[in-house]
C-alpha cells in the first residue's frame, strides 16, 4: 500500500503517530486499521463477485477515504464506488475515483448544478424518485453539457426514499428516458432495514421480499422496451442473498472492510455471527485513570465514537468490560483489578460508519507497526 505522509511528519501536529512508528506509541485516541485483516476482507468479497458474476459498487459511506476507495477498486474488483452527498462525491473524483454513484436523492438547485458539473470529471450517477426532479437533472445537464446517469429508486422495505414498486417505478424511467441530457440505467433497491436483522431467516424474508418486488418491475419495464443495466443494492449483511439471486447485478457492501460490534450479533444460517469478513478497524485507547481498583477510565469517550448502535466491545478481553461513556471518558468495569495506567486497549466500535466520520487519520498497522497513514477524505462532507 501507498504511505500518504512521509517519516518527518511530527505526531500531535498533525497526526496521531508517524510511519515506522510502533503501535504502543500511537497518540490516543486513534482510528486503526489492521491491515492484513483489512487486505483479506477485501480479497474476500472479491472472491464473491466473482464466483457469482455480479459488480461491486463499493460504499464509500462507510470509510470516506480516497485511499481505501481506490484500493477497492485496484485489488477488490470494485466497478465503482457509492456516495450519499455531493460533497463527499467531490471530494473523491478530486482524488482519482473515476465513476461514482450518489446513492440518495439531490434535489436542492445548488447540489444539482454541482452534481452536473462534476460529470464533468467523473462518470456519475444519482437516484430519483420523484418526476419534477427529473426536469432540474436534465435542465443541469443541458447546462454543463454532460450526461447525467439516473437510477429509479425503490422502497423494496427500507421505509426511506424511494417509490413503490410496479407502475410509479415505469413512469419515472419512461421520463428519464425521454429527458435531454440523461440516460436511465437501471434501479437503485438497498433493503437497508434488512441489513442489521439479528435473526438469518428473519432477514432472508425481507430480501426475498424485495427480490419479488425487483423482479416484478423488471418485467414491467421489459414490457415497455426498458432495460436495467444496473439492478443495485445489498450490503454487507444481505450481500449474499442478492449476490446469488440472478436479480441483482450490482452489490453496494461497505461496512464489510471494517465490521462493528453490531454486525457481530448478525447471525449465519447456524445462528452463529458471521464471519467470513474479520474486525480490521479499532479505536486505539489509552487508560488515563485508575483511582479505583474496579473500574478504569480510557480516553475514547463520545467524540471518539458513534454508540447509536451500542458501546464498543474491548478486542480481545473477557475479563473487562466498557460500560459507558461521557465525552472524553469511557468507563471500563475492571473487577480484578487488570488494567494499569496508560495501558493501551483496542475497541470495536459499535457502528462504523459514523465512528470513522469523527477522525482526521486512519493509521494503518501490519505486524505491531505503523505502515501507512490515510487522511479521511471526505470527512464532514454531508451536503
Amino acid at each position: 500500500m501507498a504511505d500518504r505522509l512521509s517519516d518527518n511528519v511530527i505526531v500531535g501536529l498533525t497526526v496521531p503517530a508517524r510511519i515506522g512508528m510502533k503501535l504502543e506509541d500511537v497518540a490516543t485516541p486513534a482510528l486503526i486499521v489492521e491491515l492484513d485483516a483489512f487486505e483479506r476482507n477485501v480479497a474476500q468479497m472479491r472472491t464473491f463477485i466473482t464466483q457469482n458474476g455480479v459488480r461491486h459498487r463499493a460504499h464509500a459511506k462507510t470509510h470516506k477515504s480516497a485511499d481505501i476507495a481506490l484500493f477497492q477498486i485496484e485489488h477488490g474488483g470494485a466497478c465503482g464506488i457509492c456516495c450519499q452527498k455531493v460533497s463527499e462525491a467531490e471530494a473523491l473524483v478530486a482524488e482519482g475515483v473515476g465513476d461514482v454513484l450518489i446513492s440518495n436523492q439531490v434535489v436542492d438547485a445548488s447540489k444539482i448544478d454541482r452534481l452536473a458539473c462534476l460529470a464533468h470529471d467523473a462518470r456519475v450517477l444519482v437516484c430519483v424518485d420523484d418526476l419534477a426532479n427529473v426536469d432540474d437533472l436534465s435542465a443541469a445537464a443541458l447546462t454543463h453539457a454532460v450526461t447525467v446517469v439516473c437510477l429509479v429508486e425503490i422502497d423494496c422495505g427500507a421505509g426511506r426514499c424511494g417509490v413503490k414498486w410496479g407502475e410509479p417505478v415505469v413512469a419515472l424511467a419512461r421520463k428519464i428516458a425521454r429527458a435531454d441530457g440523461l440516460r436511465f440505467s437501471g434501479l437503485q433497491a438497498y433493503q437497508g432495514a434488512a441489513q442489521h436483522v439479528r435473526e438469518y431467516a428473519q432477514r432472508k424474508a425481507k430480501i426475498d421480499t424485495a427480490l419479488e418486488q425487483v423482479s416484478a418491475t423488471i418485467a414491467m419495464l421489459a414490457t415497455e422496451g426498458i432495460a436495467c443495466e444496473i439492478v443495485g443494492g445489498a450490503g454487507t449483511g444481505t450481500y449474499y442473498f442478492e449476490g446469488a439471486s440472478e436479480v441483482y447485478n450490482e452489490l453496494q457492501c461497505g461496512s464489510y472492510i471494517f465490521m462493528d460490534a453490531d454486525y457481530q450479533r448478525v447471525q449465519d444460517e447456524h445462528g452463529l455471527s458471521i464471519s467470513e469478513f474479520e474486525n480490521s478497524l479499532f479505536i486505539y485507547t489509552s487508560i488515563m485513570s485508575k483511582a479505583k481498583s474496579d473500574i478504569a477510565v480510557c480516553d475514547a469517550g463520545l467524540k471518539a465514537q458513534s454508540v447509536d448502535s451500542g458501546l464498543p466491545i474491548i478486542f480481545g478481553r473477557d475479563d473487562v468490560e466498557y460500560v459507558k461513556c461521557s465525552d472524553e471518558h469511557g468507563v471500563i468495569a475492571d473487577p480484578g483489578d487488570a488494567l494499569r495506567l496508560n495501558e493501551k486497549l483496542k475497541l470495536i466500535p459499535g457502528h462504523c460508519d459514523p465512528t470513522c466520520n469523527l477522525y482526521d487519520w486512519y493509521v494503518g498497522i501490519r505486524n505491531g507497526t505503523v505502515e501507512c497513514l490515510w487522511p479521511v477524505t471526505a470527512r464532514g462532507m454531508a451536503f
